[in-house]
């Protein structure tokens, strides 16, 4: 029985089985009219069969929005300029989905009038977590349904018998338990569950869409460039593009020559360990180039203090926090430090790998006069780094001496 009264509810809908059964299972328990919400993040899918599913299950008011240039531009971007590696590794292309989606949700629910709004996130997962501080940070009334806490519908087999009781299509390939889940957007794809829960086990070839296998790749070497202005990438090859196109270009040239894969242990927000496959062709080379351009433009001091709080910064996005304080206090920060991160990198990508060969920048700190081995004509005064040296000793000189005093270090 439905806890709170609701009368209209915006569903996250994909049209898939499991957001179908969601939609009739709301109608049913909450007798409340239903919104659907499908957003095109690039995930690769035709979403209009979603639509029409929406319209067979009488749904009136219907949302297919094409969010991919909003995606990329004030999501993904903000966040790569931050350079944003969960536990070093993950470049969080889930994590980063959920509160746009959350965000156009909310936003669909003031529009019509909607008191609630729905996901289909599971109870063990982080998504739950990130779709509902989103939620409540946007609307703080607002009413969250999430069934997967709420039913009894705990297994497949019961999905699809609630789907064909209540005359909801289910197609051959949806019968059987598939091998493993699949979450996607432009940014990623990421695999888990089933087949790879094992983390002693390889994963199988059959895990991999977004990339081909390293040892297939090209034996050349593909070289290309990318510019940036005040630390987002504008243009590949002289080429200017758009947020959207310029991500879809790179993760292009990132699967052909196996670049982006990732095998990882993580630990989630909600108390576990688990494992997932990660395939960020475009966001590894994006990575690598957006380091590149920021090690000629960055002060030291300025460099090291972003790297600082970056962890702090990509667990805020992991954990759902990305409309929180005090992650809009660290982006100010980072966007700060931007200002004079412009110019062009060349990159080799070849095997799985990526390679910065060249930077430059109108903007660059690195002098060639002070850093050369050869005569800098008074650019440098060597004997200057004995005063520096013995400075930055005295500390460690004191600690001895009073040591060999039998006092404490």
């Amino acid at each position: 029985m439905a806890a709170k009264s609701v009368k209209k509810v915006v569903l996250a809908y994909s049209g898939g089985l499991d957001t179908s059964v969601i939609l009739r299972w709301l109608q049913t328990t909450y007798h409340c009219e239903v919104v659907t919400f499908t957003a095109d993040l690039g995930q690769g899918e035709e979403l209009e069969p979603a639509r029409r599913k929406a319209e067979m299950l009488g749904i009136k008011e219907i949302f297919v929005d094409d969010l991919r240039e909003t995606f990329v531009r004030d999501f993904v971007f903000p966040m790569f300029r931050a350079n944003a590696l969960y536990e070093g590794q993950y470049l969080l292309g889930t994590s980063i989905a959920r509160p746009l989606i959350a965000q156009r949700q909310i936003e669909i629910a003031e529009q019509v009038g909607a008191d609630a709004v729905a996901h289909g996130a599971t109870g063990k997962g982080n998504d739950q977590v990130r779709f509902e501080l989103a939620y409540y940070a946007l609307k703080p009334d607002v009413t969250v349904i999430a069934p997967w806490r709420e039913w009894d519908l705990t297994s497949r087999t019961k999905l699809i018998e609630f789907a064909e009781q209540n005359q909801i299509p289910v197609t051959k390939d949806k019968r059987g338990d598939a091998p493993f889940s699949v979450d996607a957007n432009l940014l990623h794809s990421s695999s888990e569950g089933k087949i790879l829960e094992d983390p002693a086990i390889e994963a199988d070839e059959i895990v991999y869409q977004r990339t081909i296998r390293p040892e297939d790749a090209p034996d050349q070497a593909t070289v290309i460039s990318m510019d940036f202005e005040h630390g987002d990438p504008v243009a590949i090859d002289g080429e200017r593009l758009s947020p959207a196109s310029l991500l879809t270009k790179l993760n292009a040239l990132g699967k052909a020559n196996g670049i982006g894969r990732l095998d990882l242990v993580e630990n989630r927000f909600v108390g576990m360990k688990s494992r997932g496959i990660y395939e960020t062709p475009g966001g590894t080379i994006l990575l690598a180039a957006h380091r590149g351009i920021e090690s000629i433009t960055l002060d030291r001091e300025a460099a090291h203090l972003k790297d600082s709080l970056m962890p702090r910064y990509a667990e805020l996005i992991y954990n759902g926090f990305w409309f929180s304080p005090e992650r809009r206090m660290l982006q100010a920060l980072i966007d700060e430090s931007q200002g004079s991160v412009s110019g062009r990198v060349r990159l080799k990508l070849y095997k799985g790998n990526v390679t910065v060969i060249g930077r430059e920048s109108p903007n660059s700190l690195y002098s060639m006069k002070v850093v050369t081995f050869e005569d800098d004509q008074g650019a440098y005064n060597q004997v200057d780094a004995q005063g520096f040296i013995k400075l930055q000793a005295l500390r460690l000189r004191l600690g001895a001496a009073a040591g060999r005093k039998g006092g404490a270090l």
